[in-house]
């Protein structure tokens, strides 16, 4: 039997490699150019930085920046309650859109539809600013950790995308489990949630970047409580009292207080990486997870 002889590309291949390797080269560049020309000048002496002139390598090495705004204590602070909205608004969030999703799959659920429809409106229309205001007001939320987590406990896109992954899941076996006497607990908590990994570690991916990135809730509720403070909102002060020049100075006055020997477009980068890169860590562990979970249950044979 002859050898087949070894595939060799032709011009137009070798072309078109190099143009796409080329262009997606282009893209990458572009892509990571903001984020390393921000961690560049973070890393720079914060004197040598008001010269300019700095792109993708600090020209002047050095940490004194980090070490500078960790000791400003509203960054301390923000840290804290920012891990602790994440944390406790991601696991209620998903407890919550999970467990919704799961009675919403249900074909013996008999508002079913009501509530899908229910849900799907308040996907559309809003009370609006000043209503939901009144509402945190008058249930006392204001100034108050639960206002991180109790409004936002429920997304309507989250349940319908839990309950399509549901859907397309064999529903012989919460059949065979109702026969062998679970419960809807029982098959909800060891059945349902075993299965839903994928689409349960996109969702809370789309709960911990949400909460993480929070700061207007802080702004409108919790704006006099300075022991509530969250990172965005003291990244959004930094930018403020230095991009706004003296109309800054009342929101940036402790920071200016606090951080000394730091230019302000200093602190303005090493903040943004501080609040960056934590989320950014997350991402590549729930990567294959989140393609899988949003692909699967999208498509009914």
């Amino acid at each position: 039997m002859a050898r087949s002889k070894a595939f060799k590309p032709t011009l137009s291949d070798r072309v078109f490699d190099t143009a796409n390797y080329t262009f997606m080269a282009i893209v990458m560049i572009v892509t990571l150019y903001p984020f390393l020309n921000v961690l560049a000048i973070s890393l720079n002496d914060s004197v040598d930085t008001v010269r300019g002139g700095i792109y993708i390598w600090p020209r002047q090495f050095t940490l004194e920046n980090y070490a500078q705004i960790f000791k400003y204590e509203g960054l301390l602070t923000g840290a804290k309650i920012t891990l602790l909205r994440t944390a406790i608004g991601t696991l209620l969030g998903l407890l919550s859109g999970t467990m919704l999703g799961y009675v919403l799959s249900r074909v013996d659920f008999q508002g079913r539809k009501f509530m899908s429809v229910f849900l799907a409106l308040t996907m559309y229309f809003s009370g609006g600013m000043i209503p939901i205001f009144i509402l945190i007001r008058d249930m006392h939320m204001m100034n108050s950790f639960l206002v991180y987590v109790i409004p936002g406990m429920v997304s309507a896109f989250n349940v319908f995308v839990i309950r399509s992954f549901i859907d397309g899941l064999p529903y012989s076996l919460q059949e065979s489990a109702k026969l062998d006497g679970a419960n809807d607990f029982k098959i909800y908590y060891k059945i349902i949630l075993p299965l839903c990994s994928p689409v349960i570690a996109t969702i809370a991916l789309f709960l911990a970047v949400g909460q993480w990135n929070s700061w207007f809730d802080t702004y409108l509720y919790n704006g006099s409580a300075p022991h509530l403070t969250t990172l965005q909102y003291e990244l959004m002060k930094v930018l403020q009292s230095t991009t706004q020049g003296a109309g800054g100075k009342v929101a940036g006055q402790n920071i200016a207080e606090q951080i000394k020997q730091v230019s302000p477009e200093s602190i303005k980068m090493a903040i943004t990486i501080v609040v960056t890169v934590p989320i950014l860590l997350v991402y590549p562990f729930l990567q294959k997870y989140f393609v899988k979970g949003m692909t699967l249950g999208a498509v009914k044979s």
